[in-house]
């Protein structure tokens, strides 16, 4: 049974009851079903909440939307059961509203916080449902609502044969908002399933969430422009528009969108890949329908268009092995006994953290350089994501301290000066 709309001469005999005494039965019956409700939703969440925060339950249990649901359920039931055995209703005509108001705003503040949780764009939403539901609840106790909604009804015109009026526009507002909360929450709902205990196959269920809420918005937009009252017959001629908007202005935008589902459908590139792109060099943390997100070492993110994770080159060092080849370079002095010297090297480098034993480490003699031999010595990590900076500098130090134990001579440039006669 929802709340009847008060007249407009019905508010100061609303205030008048309040002030009598079965008003404070209300009262008492109101916080006994409060309580109920409390137990009720403690008991299905349990003694400790989940570790991600519930739509339904929330972290304190008042401020999830079971809470003012049941609350809302209870005081409906109770406010029938006084109407039945002819106890006067007073109070519960005035919290009534507030609960349906309570349940409307804490709904969609939970939906679209889960769906969208770093969005501005959304808060702002958020706020605004917020203050025309406290609005709208507030004429609807002062009994302002059935005068507004008449006025409301008087402004109208017509758009070819069909007849609009400002009350329709606004009731097909709400419905609309309604219709496409709910549908985020069931995509938010389904995502979750969907991405829960993901491991291996974490980029097909990625695809497959996103390809899931767009269906579900898309069929979501579809009763919400039908709850507002526009014909979808109507729909052809903008989706003939669409297209040409998509093949002249919005190709760039489309082909991100594709190249999105096709990077996710070929697993060429997965959650977790060390990649280069772009000389940006760093893990990919999120594949979305639209862009992947590249996070490097340093903190660094760079959000790359998906045209261009398709269309550029892209160096993956951890699509077919994850083992890394690292080298350094340097010399020693000439006359140095590289026989000795070189398997000292190797053994050394082998024993450095990070540095795998197969591939084995290598030494190589390079080059005859100028100033001295110029040996390169090569080795392999398995763990790029931690960075190639740090093994290639305890090697070096490594190697340091060993030619300082051996007394080998690091050359400095040298220069020959020749004079000539006069």
């Amino acid at each position: 049974m929802l709340p009847q709309v008060l007249q407009a001469g019905d508010f100061g005999q609303l205030i008048h009851a309040l002030q009598q005494p079965p008003a404070r039965v209300e009262a008492a019956l109101l916080l006994l079903c409060g309580l109920m409700a409390w137990l009720l939703v403690r008991l299905l969440r349990g003694a400790t909440p989940a570790a991600e925060e519930s739509i339904w339950f929330g972290r304190r249990i008042v401020d999830g939307v079971f809470f003012p649901v049941l609350l809302l359920l209870l005081a409906l039931l109770l406010r029938w059961g006084m109407h039945t055995l002819g106890h006067p209703v007073a109070l519960f005509k005035l919290v009534v509203p507030l609960l349906v108001a309570l349940v409307v705003i804490r709904l969609t503040v939970r939906v679209l916080h889960r769906a969208y949780p770093d969005s501005g764009v959304m808060r702002v939403v958020e706020r605004s449902v917020s203050w025309l539901a406290w609005v709208a609840m507030a004429l609807w106790i002062t009994g302002l609502l059935p005068l507004i909604l008449h006025e409301l009804d008087s402004i109208s015109w017509k758009i070819g044969s069909t007849h609009i009026t400002v009350r329709n526009l606004i009731e097909g507002a709400v419905s609309a908002v309604l219709v496409l909360v709910l549908t985020l929450w069931l995509s938010a709902a389904l995502e979750g399933k969907l991405l829960k205990g993901a491991t291996d196959n974490l980029s097909i269920r990625k695809m497959a969430a996103n390809a899931l809420r767009a269906l579900l918005l898309l069929v979501g937009l579809m009763f919400a422009l039908s709850a507002a009252g526009i014909d979808l017959t109507a729909l052809g001629v903008l989706g003939g528009a669409l297209g040409v908007g998509i093949g002249l202005g919005l190709q760039k935008l489309a082909a991100n969108y594709v190249s999105g589902f096709v990077i996710l459908a070929e697993r060429s590139m997965n959650i977790g890949d060390v990649v280069k792109v772009d000389n940006f060099e760093g893990r990919i943390t999120d594949i979305t329908t639209r862009y992947t997100v590249i996070r490097a070492l340093n903190g660094r993110e760079s959000i790359v268009p998906n045209e261009m994770m398709i269309t550029q080159r892209i160096e993956n060092s951890s699509l077919a092995d994850p083992k890394v080849a690292i080298s350094t370079v340097l010399q020693v002095a000439y006359g140095t006994d590289l026989d000795v010297l070189m398997p000292r090297m190797r053994q050394t480098v082998a024993q450095v953290p990070r540095i795998i034993a197969e591939p084995a480490p290598s030494v190589l003699l390079s080059n005859f350089a100028a100033d001295g031999l110029e040996l390169t010595v090569a080795f392999w990590i398995e763990d790029p994501e931690r960075g190639m900076n740090v093994p290639r500098s305890e090697v070096n130090l490594a190697l340091l301290k060993l030619f300082n134990e051996m007394g080998v001579e690091i050359p400095f440039p040298q220069r020959v000066v020749r004079q000539l006669p006069v």
